[in-house]
């Protein structure tokens, strides 16, 4: 039996929070984060005693925070709250981002700063271990005082009186869903609506899963790179370590590193004993453009594993009595990490589809058949597919442009600049999903284009590559429908297999 991973509000890194989300691990609350739960809860319960007016405690919410409420009312008021914010619309979120900020929620509120009571996070940890899908709709954030309405909406499940999503995309009733897996709905007590609600969890489970997700787009679209640059006869004189050292560009010397070790031994890609002009950009540039978007992941995954591990809520409790107000529930620094790891991406693509489009052109594709057909002008090869990866870098291009450069007032504009980062993420996603689909055109064609050049051969990791596409795809030898072809070798890139088979004999 698998060991369950330990939640502690502190530790949760992006690696483990994958085998949760996407690999179904089991999550257990460490022992030591019990007592600080329970720490912080003490001051709670003590405040509400007193009669003391704590923001979502004693007071309303928003524009809403001058108004008292009695303490004999404090636990409706938290009730009220998670009704009054499930409020969501448009499709359920995927199931592998509700898991996400059903286990960031779990995490953040395991660091015993929320004051909720153990048996709040527990039945979020619950949740996960009996795999339930809380129906979560995917508009309503904004991205500041926490993502409210999604939040709520998994509140709402956790106390009966929302829904889960069952086999088939079926809404199920909460209440009858928690007594079939054993699970007591929540009461909510004083404070409990506003920790469950008031955080940045949509957000960092968005960023996280793409940072996942770009990491195996950024290794794919090396690949993909050298398999290209082989069929199209590239210079490795570009791949220079000395330049890199030049620019003071850590991230350029690594790619160049890499498409150096994925090249060894090509007969094609090879110090050329005349002088032939210079290769296009999409050659010649695959360091500096590539290292680029290096840059970006690795600002999204230092912001995403901050974020796993962040207290997000309001106010703040410090045992033993004292209560800080402010804005951690801002997604300011996460909506940048998802817009800028945007941007960072939709270039790979574009860069991408631009070899795609020189190996498919005559003119261009030195000395290859036009659009790789088998018998050009009775059959098109591939120039729809090239097609397709236009069409999806002109989508990504909307998809690029930054959600949190435009901020529109909430709550009577006591919330008056907001980070819309649930959309920077929702759109994130898209971005990711076409690149993929960018990436498998290119490697389908790159394969057929290499072997076109034979007897020269590519080099180990071109080969490599060219091998794991003819696991999937056989060569094109008459026209046929490409569709399922491109979404076998995008399925491929997305599970990580394909890249895997390659390192395995190219190490880069």
């Amino acid at each position: 039996m698998t060991e369950s991973l330990p939640i502690d509000g502190r530790s949760l890194a992006l690696e483990p929070f994958l085998s949760v989300v996407r690999g179904r691990s089991t999550v257990s609350l460490t022992a030591e984060a019990r007592a600080e739960i329970q720490a912080s809860r003490a001051v709670v319960d003590a405040a509400v005693r007193r009669g003391r007016a704590i923001y979502g405690v004693t007071t309303g919410f928003g524009q809403l925070s001058d108004k008292i409420v009695q303490a004999a009312q404090a636990k409706e008021l938290q009730l009220s709250l998670v009704r009054s914010h499930a409020s969501g619309a448009g499709e359920p979120l995927p199931e592998e981002v509700v898991r996400g900020l059903v286990l960031v929620r779990a995490n953040s509120l395991a660091r015993g700063h929320s004051g909720v009571r153990p048996v709040v996070v527990e039945t979020l940890l619950a949740v996960l271990n009996r795999g339930l899908y809380p129906y979560v709709p995917t508009q309503g954030s904004v991205g500041a005082s926490g993502d409210l309405a999604p939040l709520a909406h998994v509140a709402l499940a956790l106390i009966g009186e929302g829904e889960f999503v069952g086999p088939h995309g079926a809404r199920l009733p909460a209440a009858a869903v928690l007594v079939d897996h054993g699970i007591a709905p929540l009461e909510l007590a004083e404070k409990e609506g506003v920790a469950l609600v008031n955080g940045t969890s949509l957000m960092a489970s968005y960023l996280s899963l793409a940072v996942a997700d770009s990491l195996e787009l950024f290794d794919t679209a090396l690949v993909a790179a050298a398999l290209s640059f082989d069929a199209l006869e590239g210079n490795p004189e570009a791949l220079d370590d000395r330049l890199g050292e030049l620019r003071n560009f850590p991230e350029q010397r690594a790619v160049a590193t890499a498409m150096r070790q994925l090249l060894v031994g090509s007969t094609l890609s090879a110090a050329r004993p005349e002088y032939r002009g210079q290769d296009p950009y999409t050659l010649r540039c695959i360091p500096q453009v590539l290292g680029a978007t290096r840059l970006a992941i690795d600002l999204a995954r230092r912001v995403a594993e901050g974020e796993l591990n962040a207290v997000s809520d309001n106010p703040v409790v410090f045992p033993p009595d004292e209560f800080v107000g402010g804005g951690n529930f801002h997604g300011e620094n996460l909506a940048f990490a998802l817009d800028t790891l945007a941007v960072g991406l939709a270039p790979l693509a574009a860069f991408s589809e631009r070899r795609i489009a020189r190996l498919v052109h005559p003119a261009l594709n030195r000395g290859l058949p036009a659009f790789l057909a088998p018998t050009p002008g009775l059959s098109s090869g591939f120039m729809i597919p090239q097609y397709l990866a236009a069409a999806l870098v002109n989508e990504n291009v909307s998809y690029a442009h930054p959600a949190s450069a435009a901020s529109l007032p909430t709550s009577a504009d006591q919330e008056d600049f907001v980070s819309m980062g649930a959309w920077a993420g929702a759109k994130l996603r898209r971005l990711v999903t076409n690149a993929r689909t960018v990436l498998a055109i290119e490697l389908l064609v790159a394969a057929q284009a290499l072997e076109l050049r034979r007897p020269k051969s590519g080099g180990r990791g071109s080969e490599a590559a060219l091998r794991a596409v003819r696991e999937l795809v056989a060569p094109w030898a008459a026209d046929r429908p490409p569709a399922p072809e491109i979404e076998r070798l995008a399925g491929a890139i997305g599970d990580g297999s394909l890249v895997r088979k390659v390192r395995a004999v190219a190490p880069f």
